[in-house]
């Protein structure tokens, strides 16, 4: 177990919310090695006891977690820091050459623009000399192109199996649980098919806005940030086919191909088949928020509704409709699988067409808990045998509220060495070349923005998208409908 880690990034935000916490966190559990060392880099002016100080005041505001003082001061003693231009190679190198001779991983969390300079510095440190490793955030590049560009240089810096490219929904317990459910349970593989599935829902839903993040928002989008990483990766897990083993390389060989046989974009798909939206003033809790206004007039959506092909034989002709949007009516992460109706309707109420489909729910955040929607007499009059009503059946236990966040998970597997969670290269650039075709889709086909007030499931033709439990004024659909 790499007993070192270099965190490019430390005065960010995700550094501060999710990574030192969770490496708390772990050091309070006795997951970590006992002369574990972190260095932490930042082009901010800061000395190690300025940087302690503003870690101390985070850990005494942490949500999920109350570290005892004694913890706190445990872990910031094996806290330094340092900083360093990471435009500069020879100042990356600088900054981490005094700590190469123990196994190291470095943590890159930053923009993806400063990856290759960074990279550099840190091969020129001695920080990628075997057996060192190094972590990604994603996402890798901006599109295709300078993915294969990332992935190239830092190829010829470093090994691909000590490169470890993160998504932090695959460090999901609930996540996980999609593998589980799948390939553990003969009732769920019998049906996991075209024969029996009518289509499949994927939503990410977010209340929170761009803020502090419009510069990245203004390049990016919530096609590029969000589908081409965290929903495509939940794709993935739903239509891959059934893994040899659950080797690291044998998961991410089943993955890599359903990425290439999703069905390319083209402009009169794009009309038809995706919708793309901006928020604009609303209200989220009851609190008024502001619209979005990107800068320079960046045509950049904050929503998008897509429906995606894979066209091999398992998936030929299910529709996979994939959301994601800022600014909506409630934090939610689903997974809504529909079956196809009965064959043959039996039944006197309701008649065969208003009958409620089958349903499989995974729903990921904020809660996690699986439902399974059938339809049966129970629910109705005891004397109505020929009267069916939808059945929601409860499938999962209540977590423990002790349960960690993904960083935990991801940090202790990479210090082992565990690529099970993490993203291939060839996975990477799968990704983004589906999702450029969409891009580029839009951009021939003239797919307009349209606008959705704040706290609402986006514009009026995100229907067509979204889960059946949910419709696009923000009020959630009665069940079954």
């Amino acid at each position: 177990m790499h007993d070192t880690l270099l965190l490019f990034g430390a005065t960010g935000d995700l550094a501060q919310r999710y990574l030192f916490p969770s490496l708390l966190r772990l050091q309070g559990d006795g997951l970590l090695p006992e002369d574990f060392r972190v260095r932490a880099l930042a082009l901010s002016p800061h000395d190690t006891g300025k940087f302690r100080e503003i870690l101390r005041e985070r850990f005494a505001n942490l949500a999920h977690y109350s570290p005892s003082d004694e913890q706190v001061e445990q872990f910031l003693a094996r806290v330094d820091y340092r900083s360093v231009d990471m435009r500069t190679p020879e100042s990356v190198a600088d900054a981490v050459r005094d700590m190469v001779d123990r196994p190291c991983v470095s943590y890159l969390s930053i923009p993806p623009g400063l990856y290759i300079s960074t990279c550099e510095g840190l091969a020129l440190g001695g920080a990628f000399k075997a057996p060192n490793r190094l972590m990604l955030e994603k996402p890798i590049g901006h599109d295709l192109d300078s993915a294969r560009e990332i992935n190239a240089t830092i190829g010829r810096l470093i090994d691909e199996d000590r490169i470890f490219r993160i998504d932090h929904y695959l460090g999901k317990a609930a996540v996980q649980n999609l593998l589980a459910l799948r390939f553990g349970n003969t009732l769920l593989e019998a049906v996991w098919n075209r024969n029996y599935i009518d289509s499949v829902n994927i939503l990410v839903s977010e209340t929170e806005g761009v803020d502090g993040r419009n510069s990245y928002y203004a390049r990016s989008g919530a096609l590029r940030d969000m589908v081409q990483s965290h929903i495509l990766q939940l794709l993935c897990l739903v239509a891959m086919e059934p893994p040899a083993s659950l080797g690291a390389d044998r998961i991410r060989d089943e993955k890599v191909k359903v990425l290439r046989a999703m069905r390319p974009f083209s402009a009169a798909e794009a009309q038809r088949h995706s919708v793309r939206g901006r928020y604009i003033a609303g209200t989220i809790d009851g609190a008024p928020v502001q619209a979005y206004t990107p800068p320079d007039d960046s045509d950049v959506e904050t929503f998008v509704g897509v429906t995606a092909h894979i066209d091999n034989w398992r998936w030929a002709g299910v529709p996979f409709h994939l959301v994601t949007g800022k600014r909506m009516a409630e934090r939610s992460t689903v997974v809504t699988v529909t079956l196809k109706p009965v064959t043959h309707w039996l039944f006197e109420r309701p008649d065969g067409a208003h009958a409620a489909p089958n349903r499989l729910t995974f729903r990921l955040q904020p809660q996690e808990d699986i439902e399974l929607g059938l339809m049966s007499s129970l629910a109705g009059p005891e004397w109505g045998t020929l009267e069916l009503h939808p059945l929601e059946l409860e499938l999962s236990s209540q977590p423990g509220h002790n349960r960690r966040i993904a960083y935990e998970r991801l940090f202790l597997d990479a210090l082992h060495g565990s690529h099970a969670l993490f993203v291939r290269n060839d996975e990477v650039e799968a990704a983004w070349a589906w999702t450029d075709s969409v891009v580029d889709a839009w951009k021939s086909g003239h797919v307009p923005m349209q606008y959705y007030p704040a706290g609402t499931w986006g514009p009026h033709d995100a229907n067509a998208y979204l889960p059946a439990e949910f419709d696009a004024v923000g009020r959630p659909a009665s069940r079954g409908t």
